[in-house]
């Protein structure tokens, strides 16, 4: 059932937070931008100065916990920025998974390009997206590809050689503000609500069939992991969180190119904070957090600068929310939005 508030703004996020109240937020999940230059997005270029994370600090209860998205490659500057700008890190979570998107190249064709050598074809294909709503019926590109062979020696020498593997995890940066000085947790808890995990709504229940091991068994399941994958490891029981990943263009309405399941943020968020709580996401994107947050009875704010990308984030939670109230208070909901607030 969906309680609390939601509030979203279509802003840049560093003047949006400086408009925030000091330790006013009792949680962020956010996936910013990694610096990699993602399919060319211009937004992709460059990983948040530290400005911005001060910044979300600073909105922060002392205590409070934050999960941010990174790069396998730039993970280690932005946990760089997020330690300078005040944050303690807690923990890396990975976010295992089998369909990654290869990066690599077939550098024995490059190397019969600098020599002048023509390669040679020995076939066609198309390529399928496998994970993309249709399967076969989808394919990336509506024209054959040319399937090709190296001609020099020394691309023979080098065939099947590439620069990089297939990526199989998303790295997810657990991160905690200070608690306030001269408190003990329990202390900053009874004063601020935050510093502690939400281990009890977060465990990993059993399956059907799993072996309850242990001395003491917990009727809810495991403690949760900082592994969260997305196929089974047949190691005789379960003990991680299963998170499929989003099909492309599910909703129809949102291109948003890099959208995160609900199931793994509602994860990061009932882990991370308690029912009730206030939930930012300074990189909103599409509105996954903020719809994820009201899933879980939390209040969701989200900061989003692109308005191609906060209309989406409009529409999902319109849809959401529509959908969860009765007709007759919906109009209350189409006079609401045009604020991007409701009171549910």
């Amino acid at each position: 059932m969906l309680k609390g508030n939601y509030n979203i703004f279509n802003e840049d996020c560093v003047q949006c937070l400086k408009k925030m109240q000091d330790s006013s937020i009792d949680c962020v999940s956010t996936d910013p931008p990694y610096g990699i230059g993602y399919q060319a997005h211009e937004w992709d270029k460059a990983i948040p100065e530290i400005e911005t994370w001060e910044q979300v600090l600073r909105v922060l209860k002392p205590g409070a916990f934050a999960t941010v998205f990174s790069s396998v490659r730039l993970m280690h500057r932005m946990m760089v920025g997020l330690e300078d700008a005040g944050f303690l890190i807690k923990d890396v979570l990975f976010w295992s998974y089998l369909n990654g998107m290869p990066k690599s190249r077939n550098i024995s064709l490059e190397i019969d390009k600098a020599l002048g050598v023509e390669s040679r074809k020995i076939g066609e294909y198309k390529y399928v997206q496998g994970y993309k709503k249709g399967g076969a019926e989808n394919y990336y590109s509506p024209t054959p590809k040319n399937i090709l062979e190296p001609s020099s020696e020394m691309g023979l020498k080098y065939r099947g050689a590439g620069i990089a593997l297939k990526p199989a995890y998303e790295p997810i940066i657990l991160v905690q503000k200070p608690i306030e000085q001269g408190l003990t947790i329990a202390q900053n808890i009874i004063k601020y609500g935050t510093g502690a995990l939400n281990i009890e709504e977060s465990r990993i229940p059993y399956s059907d069939d799993d072996l309850k091991v242990g001395h003491n068994p917990h009727p809810k399941g495991r403690v949760p992991t900082n592994i969260l994958r997305m196929s089974e490891h047949e190691d005789g029981y379960d003990k991680f969180f299963m998170v499929p990943k989003v099909r492309q263009k599910k909703d129809g309405f949102n291109h948003h190119p890099t959208i995160k399941p609900v199931a793994l943020m509602e994860h990061l968020i009932e882990l991370t904070s308690f029912e009730g709580m206030t939930v930012l996401d300074p990189f909103l994107g599409s509105g996954t957090t903020v719809v994820s947050s009201l899933n879980l009875g939390r209040v969701g704010l989200g900061i989003e600068k692109s308005s191609e990308y906060f209309k989406i984030a409009q529409e999902r939670i319109a849809n959401l929310v529509g959908a969860a109230m009765p007709e007759k208070a919906k109009t209350h909901l189409k006079s609401e939005l045009g604020q991007y607030s409701l009171k549910l």
